[in-house]
This record gives structure tokens, C-alpha cells and sequence, in this order.
């Protein structure tokens, strides 16, 4: 397959009740597919629409999921796809550190993400015990260590006290750690750990010729600059900074709805291509 389409999951294809966005009235809403469980309990859902059109993209292209889940919550997630129990060839996870391929971890490039981030930035406990002194524990729910690899805080965003944040970002940039927040959580991220990176490996390994891409948060511009053709959402940080490069089209559509538009948009990219 010469096409590869890569894309964001959480907030771009797949949504959490809180992020589902529906203005419409109830009787006019969209039937929603359930795509991933938590402890017995639905968590994350698509439309219908956009489940038959992902199944579709999927006997076309080659279709990447590109997460900051590690591999053990990128397992919950049951996306459609052209036959019973589909699983992508491909699967960046860990914001990059984690190449899966045939749902199994590349040892192979995991060692060598880990020599990119050990010259490149600070270690991990530093940024740690960081988040550890200036999370309050009245505005933080949890802190957490995600695949030995990075930080983030799940937080009462509301109260987030006025600069801390850009505090934040401005100490981990000054150790090659970047910054970015999704919804209720924190991420201090190692700036050589990126989607694009493992994008890059991806495409070296299929040779595929054309790259099209989405996502909505800052941890994802890399990975939208790194397409031929990409779409972000009308929510997100991406959408709230007002962030826009070349090839990259921003969509209006917010919530659930908008995951059904990029899966629409990525199918006629496919097509036309």
C-alpha cells in the first residue's frame, strides 16, 4: 500500500463521553459504536458512520494509530477494521517510544528511542520529582510514569493557579523536556520523543509514498507537519492556540462529529490518491 494514513486516537478518532460534543437534540444524535472498555465499563466511542468508513480506510491504506496510550491502554481500544479481530500492521504508542508491529513491541526501536532521549534530555527522574514539588495535591489527582519513558499529572484544570503552566514548560525546555495539555492531564514529554520520529520508521520500513495525518493537541504538530496531507479538529490545543502550517486544514467540526469528518476526509485523500 503506497497510502499510509496515520492518526491521533483520543479526541481525534475516538472520544470519551465527556468529549463526545453532542449539540444537537437527543433524538437527532448520532448512533454511537463503543471502542474501548475500562474495568468492565464502556469508556471511548466513534459513530457508527465513522466505524464503517475506518473499516473501509483500512482495506485501502495502511492505517497507523499514533497514541500517547502505552501499549497496555492502547489495548483496551477495538478499532474497526475490514475483517474479524483486525489488528494494525503498525501502531505508534508512547508519543513514539513504542513501535508495535503486529501488536507486538519493536525491541529494535525502542533501543534506539532510548539512546535518542538519553542525549538529548534531561533524565526522567529530574522532571519527575519536579512534578512531584509542584503538583498540588488540591488540584491533582494522580501523577504517574508512563512506560519508563514520561510524566504526566491528571489535574482539576480549573484550578490550575494563573502561570503555572508556562512555569512549567518554561523549566522543562530548559532541559529538553516539552509540555502539553490534553483535556485534565499534564504530559512532560522528552523533546527527541515524538510521533513523527516513529512515523519516519514506519514509512522507511513500508516504503510507503504518501503520508496523510491527524491530530489535535501540541504533541501532535510533528506529526501533522510530517504529512503530506493532515487535518486537526475544531477542539484541542492545536484548535485553541489557532495553530496552522501548509497542508494542514482545520476543521470546524467539534467532538465526535469531527472524527467522523477526518475519517471521511482521510478515505477520499486515500481515493483521489
Amino acid at each position: 500500500m503506497g497510502v499510509l494514513v496515520a492518526s491521533d486516537l483520543d479526541r481525534t478518532l475516538i472520544y470519551s463521553d465527556r468529549a463526545l460534543a453532542l449539540d444537537v437534540p437527543d433524538r437527532l444524535a448520532p448512533r454511537l459504536l463503543c471502542v474501548e472498555t475500562y474495568q468492565g465499563r464502556p469508556l471511548s466511542y466513534m459513530t457508527e458512520e465513522a466505524a464503517g468508513l475506518l473499516a473501509e480506510l483500512a482495506r485501502q491504506a495502511r492505517f497507523v494509530p499514533s497514541t500517547t496510550r502505552t501499549p497496555e491502554q492502547y489495548a483496551r481500544v477495538n478499532l474497526p477494521g475490514p475483517t474479524p479481530g483486525w489488528i494494525p500492521e503498525y501502531a505508534i504508542c508512547a508519543n513514539g517510544g513504542q513501535l508495535l508491529v503486529d501488536g507486538v513491541p519493536d525491541g529494535d526501536w525502542r533501543a534506539e528511542i532510548t539512546a535518542r532521549i538519553a542525549a538529548g534530555s534531561a533524565p526522567l527522574e529530574e522532571v519527575s520529582r519536579r512534578l512531584a514539588l509542584c503538583a498540588d495535591p488540591e488540584w491533582t489527582h494522580k501523577r504517574r510514569v508512563a512506560d519508563e519513558l514520561f510524566a504526566y499529572l491528571v489535574v482539576e484544570r480549573a484550578a490550575l493557579p494563573t502561570g503555572w503552566l508556562e512555569e512549567l514548560t518554561g523549566w522543562c525546555a530548559e532541559r529538553g523536556w516539552a509540555v502539553s495539555l490534553q483535556g485534565r492531564k499534564v504530559y512532560a514529554v522528552p523533546a527527541p520523543l515524538t510521533k513523527s520520529a516513529a512515523l519516519a520508521e514506519v514509512v522507511r520500513r513500508s516504503g510507503a509514498t504518501t503520508v496523510l495525518a491527524a491530530g489535535d493537541s501540541l504533541l501532535d504538530a510533528d506529526l501533522l507537519l510530517a504529512a503530506d496531507a493532515a487535518w486537526r479538529p475544531g477542539h484541542g490545543e492545536l484548535a485553541d492556540s489557532g495553530w496552522t502550517a501548509p497542508g494542514v486544514t482545520a476543521l470546524e467540526e467539534v467532538g465526535v462529529t469531527a472524527g467522523e469528518e477526518i475519517v471521511r476526509r482521510f478515505l477520499a485523500g486515500v481515493t483521489a490518491g
